[in-house]
């Protein structure tokens, strides 16, 4: 194509934080711009917010369905090519499916849905549309988590036995949901969040994370999950213990009541011969340990990278790239598979390379699970709920 592939948004308005981290990653690599937007269920904070955006103000909507309804009405060279849903869970699941249904493809804030039952219509729409659907599992961007799974996946470290993966916050010690301008109202409120608070909006991520390394999915866990702050109604702390398809067992620990922590996700994996270390604080770095030498320091942006982490970076070694170039790698992988099905063209392995609707389910299955597994004591193991 010789053109961008022209954005719409929903969410995301002024203040926002995850919309402007969008907006920066959509548009890092060129591929893409911004045309228009419904930024806000506040209609006159969604005028403001494009306006900020200088956007047309014809192209500045009110509600997702009115944004929906005129793009389509607008001739092909003009009108949106994909939706950007940045918005709380609840506002995922019908904005989606009525984009899809009008020809737009979609990139959705994760975990998917509000529900699973929402996550399997979304999948069938998928499937029924043909569109394209991107899901901003955004840690599985970073080239050196990249690196880690093409080492894996041709036998580095032989047969994979445990998988360790945490990721402790601390921004919700206290009642941060009772301040009108944080973002932790909705994300604790279980009529927009949905069944789960920490564990589907951070636990999704680290489940995400070990299954995408490793190339193993879970099949049953035993959790506790827990909520320490008096008054919330959604948990903010969880455990589980997991087994997965390959015979490797290991934990997953999530919470945002680590007080004093920031965003420190972090992944294990060891096999027969070896294992890998990675920080999110350190997100350049993978480290190599082994049985039988010393232990090795992999650094993104050299020239002993495998195909999939050169593909995925963007400045030579020693040169940082971070969160929202992670975030970047999930748009532009998105942006290139789309333009390419758009002229008839097979996408290219690495373009495809972006977590989508399975990842999604997997997403509202494994909330669905461990709430079930943390909610009740008889159990010690349940089984992955499909």
């Amino acid at each position: 194509m010789k053109r961008k592939l022209r954005m719409g948004m929903l969410g995301g308005g002024d203040g926002a934080f995850i919309g402007a981290i969008h907006r920066c990653a959509a548009l890092m690599d060129n591929h893409i711009e911004l045309v228009c937007g419904c930024f806000s269920s506040n209609a006159q904070k969604s005028i403001e917010s494009g306006r900020k955006l200088l956007l047309d103000e014809s192209r500045i909507y009110t509600s997702f369905s009115e944004m929906i309804e005129k793009e389509a009405s607008l001739p092909e060279d003009i009108r949106m090519d994909f939706l950007s849903i940045v918005t709380p869970n609840h506002v995922h699941f019908e904005p989606a499916k009525m984009a899809m249904e009008y020809g737009f493809d979609v990139v959705l804030d994760k975990p998917m849905t509000y529900s699973l039952e929402q996550a399997k219509e979304l999948k069938r729409i998928v499937e029924a549309t043909g569109k394209t659907l991107a899901l901003t599992h955004t840690y599985s961007g970073y080239p050196a988590i990249k690196e880690a799974k093409e080492r894996i996946a041709r036998g580095d470290f032989g047969k994979i036995r445990k998988i360790f993966t945490e990721y402790p916050q601390g921004w919700l010690t206290d009642r941060a949901e009772l301040n009108p301008t944080s973002n932790a109202g909705w994300r604790t409120d279980p009529k927009r969040s949905g069944k789960a608070g920490c564990m589907g909006d951070i636990g999704t991520h680290a489940l995400h994370l070990a299954e995408y390394v490793s190339g193993a999915r879970c099949t049953e866990l035993c959790a506790e999950v827990s909520t320490f702050v008096e008054g919330r109604l959604l948990d903010d702390d969880g455990a589980a213990l997991l087994r997965f398809d390959n015979g490797a067992t290991g934990t997953l620990v999530a919470s945002q009541v680590c007080a004093g922590e920031e965003n420190a996700l972090k992944l294990r994996i060891y096999g027969e011969n070896g294992g890998m270390e990675w920080n999110q604080h350190e997100p350049n770095t993978l480290i190599l340990k082994w049985k039988d030498r010393p232990l090795e320091l992999v650094r993104t942006g050299n020239g002993y990278m495998g195909d999939l982490a050169k593909a995925n970076t963007r400045t030579p070694g020693g040169h940082p790239e971070g969160y929202v170039e992670a975030f970047a790698n999930i748009y532009r992988n998105f942006a290139k598979t789309v333009m390419a099905k758009k002229q008839g063209q097979e996408p290219e392995r690495e373009w495809l390379d972006f977590p989508g609707v399975d990842d999604g389910v997997r997403g509202l299955q494994f909330i669905e699970t461990i709430i079930k597994a943390g909610s009740d004591n008889s159990q010690k193991w349940v089984k992955w709920i499909e």
